[in-house]
């Protein structure tokens, strides 16, 4: 099984590095780098350039003002009015403490810099409004709804110092709020998740944050224990639990000799819940390997010997390390052969692997969960699915049918026995069982839904509504699923089509962005790379296979399908009709089909 894996990653690699990327793609949209997955960073203590690193460069000026706020919140304010000329600093009103929230904005063209006949700057900002960041790390839905800033730039006034390097500038008239770019968000936080127990806590839900490179790193546990007491994203909070109310450290975290240690006011003194606490930070601390040592003031006590060996022990996924290929072609599943990866035979009964749409198949345990959309009689299609060992009979039809369908995706629920799923079918998401059942699931935000994806732990979906991404947590208790209130995402991509999951925290999405393309996108929206600049026509299929702590992979491998052809990624090759077992060429003569709606097993 690992040497599967082994060819799969190195036929990833080598597609990286020894073929390059395909020449339709375009790597980095926004920064310096691709989005950062946890565990990833480089942990870097950066403070952004100050007022005169830029000297009198008007371009570098506005871009170290748009990076002045990152670092740590209590000197945001501090530092962007060390920007500001001495006359207008007061137009900045400052906030304290939890009220220190930072507008996130990516430029939608180059700033528009105009000299006037005083010698001024005037000085012209075209945003799109991400998020807002806020001194806990979480970057919320934005605020704000302007489309652009105006402000003024002046050189020194120091008599002897006018129109000198040393001088530099100054932002007269400036915006009465804190603004910060995308591309500094990337370059001075870290993507830093933490990790909360699912409402049934079973499962452990990860909530992006952004961490200050300038923090220092013998605060870095305490800043995290105090990011998983003030709770989860506000979107995130119906499908993931708290911690006990009343919950605080007591003193900051501090190490000794490897070893870290961590008290707290827990009420009720719960050992059970203690320990769970240990997992969650073992997990939210993925840089360290040494021990942790959790104490209540009541001296209750936990002991992690060894951090990393307690991750392997807790696996946050229950994911394989053999992800498997297949796509529909004639009608029916297939495996896909590719040189080093593993393959294995279509777990679905051969006599009910026909008239098959598209297909979404998943592992539970030592169950096979199924679900088929087949064409039914009158042009409309129905969902089929089941559960059983391998090869399940899929053969429990849904009661409706509709018009479209699209892609099924089962939640990987903690209880392979109580197995649902979710699927766009005529506009609207629904919820199914291996049983068949359908009921239509209601959403908080107006609009066609399009495309739905489940997230690894099963607790959160991103949705396509409206042609835009939206988030959504998934609260599964007392075996029913519902969905909490719908966030708003904002991309650089419009008319979207189709989403999966690229990691913990990322999503595969394909849209418009001029021509049809495929990004990869934090789940806030603020970090995005073009993986596909120019698809050719609009997608209609998406699958991932994503990246995670406990499967190691050097990036998501993704199929999907426009115009009735299926590619994959980072190849860049069409799936073809060779690589496609377990079928019977066509008599000569006769041009063989072409695979469709490519997903992946695991």
């Amino acid at each position: 099984m690992r040497r599967a894996l082994a060819g799969v990653l190195g036929a990833v690699l080598l597609a990286l590095t020894g073929c390059g990327i395909p020449a339709n793609t375009e790597v980095q949209v926004d920064g310096s780098g691709p989005a950062v997955e946890a565990g990833a960073s480089s942990f870097r203590r950066d403070e952004p350039p100050s007022r005169t690193a830029s000297g009198d460069d008007r371009e570098l000026f506005v871009k170290n003002y748009l990076a002045a706020a990152a670092g740590e919140p209590e000197q945001a304010y501090t530092r962007v009015k060390r920007f500001i000329a001495p006359e207008n600093k007061s137009r900045l009103q400052e906030k304290q403490g939890s009220e220190i929230a930072v507008n996130v904005v990516r430029l939608t063209e180059k700033p528009v810099i105009t000299e006037n006949a005083n010698g001024v700057f005037s000085v012209r900002l075209p945003v799109q409004q991400v998020g807002l960041l806020r001194a806990n790390g979480v970057l919320g839905p934005p605020v704000a709804t302007d489309k652009e800033y105006r402000f003024s730039l002046r050189g020194a006034a120091t008599s002897g110092q006018e129109g000198t390097a040393e001088a530099g500038l100054f932002v007269t008239d400036p915006p009465n709020v804190l603004l910060l770019s995308v591309d500094a968000l990337r370059e001075y936080y870290q993507t830093s998740p933490v990790y909360f127990w699912s409402s049934d806590q079973r499962r452990l839900v990860p909530d992006q944050r952004y961490l200050p490179l300038a923090v220092p790193h013998e605060r870095r546990v305490s800043e995290v224990v105090k990011w998983l007491i003030a709770g989860p994203s506000e979107w995130l909070s119906t499908g993931v639990s708290r911690l006990p109310d009343r919950t605080a450290l007591i003193n900051n975290a501090t190490e000794t000799d490897d070893r870290w240690e961590v008290t707290l006011d827990l009420p009720g003194d719960d050992s059970r819940r203690l320990a769970q606490i240990g997992t969650q930070l073992a997990w939210s601390l993925p840089e360290l390997d040494g021990q942790l040592q959790l104490t209540t003031r009541n001296q209750s006590r936990v002991f992690i010997e060894d951090l990393k060996q307690h991750r392997l022990a807790h696996p946050v996924y229950p994911v394989n390390d053999n992800p498997q290929r297949y796509a529909v072609y004639e009608g029916a599943v297939h495996p896909l052969a590719y040189t080093g990866e593993a393959n294995a035979p279509v777990p679905v009964a051969a006599e009910d692997n026909r008239n098959v749409v598209s297909a979404g198949l998943s592992r539970a345990a030592d169950r096979v969960l199924a679900a088929l959309v087949v064409d039914v009689p009158g042009g409309r299609r129905r969902l089929v699915t089941s559960s059983g060992p391998d090869p399940v009979s899929v053969d429990n039809p849904s009661a409706q049918t509709f018009t479209t369908i699209g892609r099924p995706v089962w939640l990987r629920s903690p209880d392979p026995r109580q197995p649902y799923g979710l699927v766009v079918a005529d506009g609207n998401l629904w919820r199914f069982d291996d049983r068949g059942r359908m009921e239509q699931v209601p959403l908080n935000v107006p609009g066609p839904v399009t495309a739905v994806a489940a997230s690894l732990e099963g607790h959160r979906i991103a949705l396509v509504v409206g042609g835009a991404l939206h988030l959504a947590a998934v609260n599964l208790d007392g075996g029913v699923v519902t969905a909490g209130p719908a966030r708003r995402v904002a991309t650089s991509l419009t008319e979207l089509s189709a989403v999966d999951w690229a990691g913990e925290n990322t999503l595969v999405l394909a849209g418009t962005a001029g021509r049809s393309a495929v990004y990869q996108v934090s789940i806030d929206g603020a970090l995005q790379t073009a993986l596909v600049s120019d698809v050719g026509a609009r997608v209609t299929h998406l699958s991932t296979y994503p990246t995670n702590p406990v499967v190691a992979l050097p990036s998501a491998l993704i199929m999907y399908e426009a115009n009735g052809v299926a590619y994959r990624y980072p190849q860049g090759d069409t799936i073809r009709r060779d690589e496609v077992l377990d079928v019977t060429p066509p008599p000569d003569g006769v041009r063989p089909g072409s695979p469709t709606a490519p997903f992946f097993l695991f």
